[in-house]
């Protein structure tokens, strides 16, 4: 059965990496869910996709250039809450049985936040979440710095057409993917559909995944392919087609 994967909550159907879209996916029977983590001007952690606050937020600027309390106290849009802490989610989703993937994302120009990974690992250490935590990236320099701290969690590089070029193409790309053992690695839908025998021959089925189907036919399609999981915007339909093709 391919995992389904609830991506930045469910920002589809509620307000992206929210405490209200986690808190409802919980009521769904889906196996995971993904978020995002910056790190804060005063070295803490909050859950927001973008390194700048105008598309989600009330607010404007970038995230790392805002303390956590400022950034809590950042109306999101379509919604009465401020953007979450990394604690605040672990906490609401470690009363949840899902797969969490934590995407820790780079700042406003591109760069990685320094030492944000072991803070990323301890947050995960320190709420009991080891066994259901999957740290992800796009820079693969950043996975590689999770391993040093801790060998034990397991890791998820994001790869699309951009990050296959600036690695050096397609090849190359896997190459560099494989020298990080035991990788998991989820490929943007547009670049798997051409791709899907080489990386299931580099990596094996059991993983790799998609992102983001979230309409009728890609869903479709995805949930009949040798994939591990998809990441949605849609869990919702994700479900009812994955029932339907369960029941064919």
């Amino acid at each position: 059965m391919v995992m389904i994967i609830g991506h930045r909550g469910a920002r589809n159907l509620w307000p992206e990496n929210s405490l209200e879209g986690f808190r409802r996916l919980t009521e769904l029977d889906v196996e995971g869910v993904e978020f995002d983590v910056h790190l804060t001007a005063d070295g803490k952690l909050a859950v927001i996709h973008d390194p700048t606050l105008e598309r989600t937020t009330m607010g404007s600027g970038s995230v790392g250039a805002r303390t956590l309390a400022e950034l809590q106290a950042t109306p999101l849009r379509d919604c009465q809450e401020g953007v979450p802490s990394l604690a605040q989610v672990l906490e609401l989703l470690g009363n949840s049985s899902l797969e969490l993937h934590i995407e820790l994302k780079t700042d406003a120009v591109g760069t990685a936040y320094k030492g944000m990974e072991a803070k990323v690992v301890e947050a995960v250490r320190r709420h009991g979440l080891e066994t259901r935590a999957i740290l992800t990236c796009f820079m693969l320099e950043v996975l590689e710095t999770v391993r040093n701290v801790d060998p034990t969690l397991p890791v998820l590089a994001s790869v699309d057409r951009r990050s296959c070029e600036m690695l050096g193409g397609l090849d190359r790309a896997i190459e560099r993917l494989k020298a990080i053992p035991g990788i998991y690695v989820a490929v943007e839908k547009s670049l798997l559909i051409h791709t899907t025998e080489r990386f299931t021959e580099a990596f094996g089925a059991d993983r790799l995944g998609t992102w983001v189907p979230n309409d009728d036919g890609d869903l479709r399609y995805w949930l009949g392919q040798p994939v591990r999981q998809i990441t949605t915007d849609r869990p919702d339909l994700a479900l009812r087609i994955r029932s339907d093709l369960q029941s064919a």
